[in-house]
């Protein structure tokens, strides 16, 4: 019987390379994405089938959570809120969306327990990331507790955060080295027809280029 992992795919290049990482130890990918009123939902939506089918996953889940806009409170899903281009924020950055890995983590361990997987693979990034509390390893190793312990006695979920720990330029070099396609990837915040540049999401991924000392194969304005 094969290993199944449930790997989270939100269309960028972290998710990409945590899933093509799964795939090459040897687990069926369960491929999950969500759809959650984000400026860039299209565009995430077609970079996550492409990566999906990348890694062969056998299944796929598109979920809409529309109530993350009636929410709000981030500029991703509120519309009235500018998407900063500054530079870093000090704190939380306005483009936090309220516990949105916390929920996601929660369906993505129902989706476990339907098909019997023993692996959640999710591809938050700590040391580098923009300073989001729920991408923090603490947070996802409590999460891990909570989730085992809200299943049935058989379901024993590992959540694997293979990139935790890594910067930016090492995640562009070890995709690079796995040939994850990296231009079926999207990470701009802002728009969906050519990446901004700005956002604090291009500014890392660029600079992770860069210093990996290679060239970022998705168009910029």
């Amino acid at each position: 019987m094969n290993k199944k992992a449930v790997c989270i795919i939100s269309g960028g290049m972290d998710s990409a390379l945590s899933a093509k990482i799964a795939q090459v130890e040897g687990y069926e990918i369960i491929a999950l994405h969500f759809n959650y009123g984000q400026r860039t939902q299209e565009k995430e939506l077609e970079c996550f089938r492409k990566i999906a089918s990348a890694v062969d996953a056998s299944e796929k889940y598109e979920i809409d959570l529309p109530f993350f806009e009636q929410i709000g409170a981030s500029a991703l899903t509120d519309k009235s809120i500018d998407v900063p281009t500054g530079g870093i924020e000090e704190g939380v950055p306005v483009t936090y969306v309220p516990f949105r890995n916390g929920i996601f983590l929660s369906i993505a361990a129902a989706v476990a327990e339907k098909h019997g997987a023993e692996a959640l693979f999710i591809g938050v990034v700590e040391e580098d990331s923009s300073g989001y509390p729920d991408c923090r390893e603490s947070y996802i190793e409590q999460m891990q507790n909570a989730i085992n312990l809200g299943t049935k006695d058989e379901t024993n979920l590992e959540i694997k955060m293979p990139l935790v720990a890594l910067k930016k330029s090492q995640i562009v070099q070890k995709s690079l080295d796995l040939n994850v396609p990296l231009k079926d990837t999207w990470s701009c915040y802002k728009s969906e027809e050519m990446a901004c540049g700005v956002c604090d999401s291009c500014r890392l991924r660029l600079k992770g280029f860069k210093e990996a000392g290679n060239i970022d194969p998705i168009p910029y304005t």
